[in-house]
Formats: C-alpha cells, structure tokens, sequence
C-alpha cells in the first residue's frame, strides 16, 4: 500500500464523551471493522481526568503540542509527558490525566497485544520505512521528505504493509517527526 498523506487540522474531530477532549483519527485499521488492530490518532486534552482503559491493546502516547502532562494511577504509576518523548504503556492501566497552563495535543498508537507490535521513534535523520511493516508519519516541527513528497508541520502519511521501501529524511535541521513502526509480533512470526 501506498502512504496516504493527511492534515491534522482536516482530521474528523470527535468530543469525548465525559467532556475532557477530542479526538481526531488520522486511521484505524482494518478500515470500517468493529475492532481495530491498530489505530492512529491525534488527542486533544482539555482538562484533568481518567484515561480510558482499552484491554488487550498496548498504547504510546507522545506530546506534541502545549504544556506537559503528567499521567499518574492508583498502582503508583507517575509519568511526565514532553514534546517529542513517546511514552509506551499498557492500556489497561487505570490512568488519570493531569494537564499544565491550558489544552495539550497528543499523538497516539494503539496495537492488539496479541498480534502488533508498536514503536514510536523521534527521526532526526533520514530514515528506511520497511517492506511489510505499517506505520504513521507525523511532522511535529519543521519540513521532512518522504520520497518526492514534501511533508510540513502538522502534516504525515499513513500506510498498511508497505509495498517497498520508503526513505524519510528530515529537511531543516530543527525538524522533529514521529514514525509509529508497526509490524507483526514476534510470537505471531514464530507460527
């Protein structure tokens, strides 16, 4: 499959339900499947509360606009989140969600445990997207080149089992983007 590009802000905005953000999906996959195996979206926080709790799915969460967020739960779990540093948990946890001076964006990466496997690096230099693997592209600050196509601020591309290899090379030296990598399981593999 070939990348599809996308804008966050032409993303569907949808308000959670307890008042506290929305979410814009950037994909979940399979496309029109009542479970997905693996979803990509664009979360706005607005105000202190729970974080949903999805069973069986492993999440990463990365800031990516405004103040830190503190993600802290009952089990003494304490997490800070800055621009750039993806935070890998599970989606279990009964996490509540403790914003700084106004609204945070976030990106977020959520995998069936039992088949998907997710990574969500920082590219800083130019970058091989493997055959096979799905994944997501974000630009976070400044310009990135994946293959002819100029990606800026605010934008990325998504794609399900590439097709061929893909280069991503940043284009300014302060740009900062985020690649979610996600491929098969290793116990999945081992059938």
């Amino acid at each position: 499959m070939l990348p599809v590009r996308f804008a966050i802000d032409s993303l569907p905005v949808s308000r959670w339900r307890n008042g506290g953000g929305e979410t814009r999906e950037i994909v979940s996959w399979p496309q029109g499947a009542a479970q997905f195996d693996w979803r990509a979206s664009i979360a706005t926080i607005a105000q202190d509360g729970p974080f949903s709790a999805f069973a069986g799915i492993d999440r990463s969460i990365t800031l990516i606009a405004g103040d830190s967020v503190r993600l802290w739960g009952e089990g003494g779990e304490d997490f800070i989140l800055t621009t750039g540093k993806p935070l890998a948990f599970a989606g279990e946890l009964a996490l509540h969600a403790t914003i700084g001076h106004g609204p945070s964006q976030d990106f977020n990466i959520m995998t069936r445990r039992t088949s998907l496997i997710a990574q969500v690096n920082s590219v800083v230099q130019s970058q091989t997207l493997p055959i096979g693997h799905s994944g997501v592209v974000l630009v976070i600050r400044g310009e990135g080149l994946l293959e002819d196509e100029i990606l800026r601020e605010g934008e990325g591309c998504w794609w399900s089992a590439l097709s061929a290899p893909r280069v991503l090379t940043p284009q300014r030296r302060d740009s900062l983007i985020l690649w979610a990598d996600i491929k098969l399981g290793a116990d999945i593999k081992a059938r």
